[in-house]
């Protein structure tokens, strides 16, 4: 079986709606996929309902975002109740302080860069009523205005990581966002962990209950995915893994990566994923 276990949709800053990434799941041979937008279970429900009578089986997840001295920490949580009373608070706080965060963000292009971008153009990218407002919707502008030509260009010149115009989004510490998928009934994954920060965070993440590592992305070097693993292994964490995919410019199209059973059989069992 092949599974993808960190998929984005329009629900967060995906660019396509949960019918669509179902349907192209199903085109790109995807057994199982994980719905897991940031900061919002939005798209799960559409996702679920999108697959019945379909061969895709879809997880219902999320990524929270975290901050931990200065730097953006993901956790994903994998097999949530996307409805759960914490999930739906930690939405609503999310929505509100991403937006004030993307207003800072506008303001630092000008300010550091000279750039002047409309914060209701980037609101437009981001649908008529957005459920959470992301750096790739202000990418999108960037590169709609001419300032970039395409979104890894806009991230690595102004509002990538330690860029110009770049604002943490500082909702909680990451901590926190391992205890709240374990509140929501979930599995709490840290997702594509900086190598300069795995061994400083991670034992106070196991303390918060942490339960896993992303290890297989295909960004990953094999040096740092053997790494992963290594560290998954002494702490009794699980591994897991998938495209973290958004869109076709950053992404290929669903299904090229996967990852196959046998690397992730231990989450697999722990999410109750019947593969009989």
């Amino acid at each position: 079986m092949r599974f993808d276990l960190h998929i984005h949709t329009t629900a967060s800053d995906g660019a396509w709606t949960p019918d669509q990434v179902v349907a192209g799941a199903r085109d790109g041979g995807l057994d199982v996929i994980a719905i897991t937008d940031h900061d919002t279970t939005a798209g799960v429900l559409p996702a679920i309902e999108a697959a019945r009578g379909t061969d895709v089986r879809v997880v219902p997840g999320t990524e929270l975002s975290s901050t931990w001295k200065g730097r953006e920490v993901h956790v994903l949580g994998l097999g949530i109740d996307p409805v759960a009373p914490v999930i739906l608070a930690h939405r609503d706080r999310a929505r509100r302080i991403r937006l004030e965060r993307m207003e800072r963000m506008v303001g630092a292009l000008e300010r550091e860069e000279a750039i002047a971008v409309r914060f209701e153009d980037v609101l437009a990218q981001a649908g008529a009523d957005p459920e959470i407002v992301g750096r790739p919707h202000l990418a999108r502008v960037l590169v709609a205005q001419g300032h970039a030509r395409d979104l890894p260009e806009a991230f690595d010149r102004f509002i990538g990581n330690h860029r110009p115009a770049f604002v943490p989004t500082a909702l909680q510490e990451p901590s926190d966002a391992v205890r709240t998928v374990l509140e929501a009934g979930g599995v709490p994954i840290w997702a594509h962990p900086p190598m300069d920060l795995l061994s400083r965070l991670l034992p106070e993440l196991v303390d918060a209950g942490l339960q896993g590592l992303e290890v297989h992305r295909p960004e990953t070097r094999p040096s740092h995915a053997r790494r992963l693993k290594n560290a998954a292994n002494k702490q009794g964490l699980l591994t897991s893994g998938g495209s973290d995919w958004h869109d076709l410019g950053r992404n290929r199209s669903l299904g090229h990566f996967w990852v196959g059973q046998a690397k992730i059989e231990p989450l697999i069992e722990r999410l109750g994923i019947d593969v009989g």
